[in-house]
Formats: C-alpha cells, sequence, structure tokens
C-alpha cells in the first residue's frame, strides 16, 4: 500500500510547541487526539485508513512523543483542551472534525465547550467517564508507570508484550519504540484527571453533531453510561463496536471504521 504519510511538523499554539503528523492532505481537516499514552505515530495506522477521506492531522498531546514536556507545563484537562483550539486557530483549521479516543476524547470534549463554533464535528471514542463521586477508571495507574519504566529502560517487543497480549507484533514494537517520550507527570496529572474532572457538565453544551462509539469490552463506558450521556445530549449518536477494548482500532479495526466513517463523512 502506498502511504498517504506527508509529513511531520511543529506549530507553537497556546504557548507551548506542539508536534502533529499529517496524512492525506485533502478532503476536508480531521484533527485527531490519541489517549493517555499514545504518541501520534502509533495512529499512524488508523491516520492512514482515514487519510482516504479526509485531511488528517494526529497531535502528540503535551508530554507526549514530540511535542513540548517538561515540569514547567499545565497537564491538566483546560490546558490540554486549549491546546487544541491554539492548535486548529494556529494553522486555520476552523471547521474541522474532531476525533478524540480516551483522555483525547475528554479533551475534545472541554476544548468544544471552550471554542463552540470550531468543529463541525466531534467523535468520541470510549472516553473514560470516571470523576468525582463515580466509579473509577478501570483501567490500574500501575500497568501505565511499569510500562513506561521498562520502555525507559529499552525493553523490547516480548518485555512489553503482558501490556497488550492481543496486540500484533508491529503494534507492540512501535509502542516499544515510543512509550518512553510520555512524560510521567503528564501520564500522573492525566490519570489523576480521569477522576478529578467533571466531562458530564460540559456534555449538555455541546451544540454540534456528536457521536460517542464505545468498546464492547474493557469496562471503560457500561450501558448505563450511554443511557446517561443520551440524557444530558439526546442529539448525540451512539455505537459499540462489539469485539473491541478500549483500544478500539486495534482490535477492530474494520469495526472502528464501520462506526466513525458514515458519521464523519455526513
Amino acid at each position: 500500500m502506498i502511504s498517504r504519510f506527508i509529513a511531520g511538523a511543529n506549530v507553537h499554539a497556546n504557548g507551548i510547541r506542539q508536534h502533529y503528523l499529517r496524512y492525506g492532505g485533502a478532503g476536508r481537516p480531521l484533527v485527531l487526539v490519541p489517549g493517555i499514552t499514545s504518541p501520534a505515530i502509533t495512529w499512524g495506522f488508523v491516520a492512514e485508513e482515514l487519510a482516504r477521506d479526509f485531511d488528517v492531522y494526529v497531535l502528540d498531546v503535551r508530554g507526549r512523543g514530540l511535542s513540548e514536556a517538561g515540569n514547567h507545563l499545565d497537564y491538566g484537562l483546560d490546558a490540554c483542551a486549549a491546546d487544541i483550539v491554539a492548535f486548529v486557530d494556529a494553522l486555520d483549521l476552523r471547521g474541522s472534525l474532531l476525533l478524540g479516543h480516551s483522555m483525547g476524547a475528554r479533551h475534545a470534549i472541554r476544548a468544544c465547550r471552550l471554542a463552540p463554533g470550531r468543529f463541525s464535528r466531534l467523535a468520541l471514542i470510549d472516553p473514560p467517564v470516571s470523576g468525582p463521586g463515580r466509579r473509577p477508571y478501570p483501567a490500574n495507574l500501575d500497568w501505565y508507570v511499569d510500562s513506561m519504566a521498562l520502555a525507559r529502560r529499552g525493553a523490547g517487543i516480548e518485555a512489553l508484550r503482558r501490556f497488550t497480549p492481543s496486540w500484533t507484533d508491529e503494534q507492540i514494537a512501535l509502542r516499544a519504540e515510543w512509550l518512553h517520550t510520555c512524560d510521567q507527570a503528564a501520564i500522573l496529572s492525566s490519570y489523576a484527571g480521569f477522576h478529578d474532572d467533571d466531562i458530564h457538565v460540559d456534555i449538555p453544551h455541546l451544540s454540534l453533531p456528536t457521536l460517542l462509539v464505545a468498546a464492547g469490552r474493557g469496562g471503560v463506558i457500561l450501558d448505563e453510561d450511554v443511557e446517561e450521556i443520551r440524557a444530558l445530549l439526546p442529539s448525540i449518536e451512539t455505537c459499540r463496536v462489539a469485539d473491541a477494548g478500549h483500544m478500539i482500532p486495534w482490535d477492530d479495526l474494520p469495526g472502528f471504521l464501520a462506526a466513525v466513517r458514515p458519521f464523519l463523512t455526513a
């Protein structure tokens, strides 16, 4: 297959250096915001597929990949949401589609509330629904900390396989190559935010077409969570990719694309 990758680049937005990867180059712009320990490059195989229809920009969230990192940065929800808004403003991508996975979906929700009108459609992929007074996020913090520690020591496929046993060797190898770029302070802050930040207060304020895609496995979004979100935003579209865990495209890429493509191309 001929790659649709165009280039990686940096932009100064919201006071920091933000790195991104661009795929496709034609069609409506689509900004993709990955999850807590997923540098942009790890979403390359998804971006290649979406770039058949869209001009795809995959962000390195601050503290991950090649974007700015360090103890001087605020890794909280509001700062990361403001990064997304500043990014689209800096590249003149207003009106773009916005897709966020897990933590990235929480950032996307807050970004759309902070800047109504910046985006035309919003796809939320298995966002953690934990928060104050709610059940905890089902993934243990040690899963992230231990895998990052191994990656910083140069661990390869076999050492990291136990963390993602269902992934292919190629997928684990890419994670092994890039996981060390995740700043531990960023990960600790984001994980704490899963439990301290309430995204449900933002959902009723979403004024653009919105899709919620839940994984069939993993326990991040239960049926009762879907019903609560529907009550908060009756216009939301929802679907579930039955044969996938939280990392939906890794488990079932065709199922993921079947869930998001009709919505994004509408």
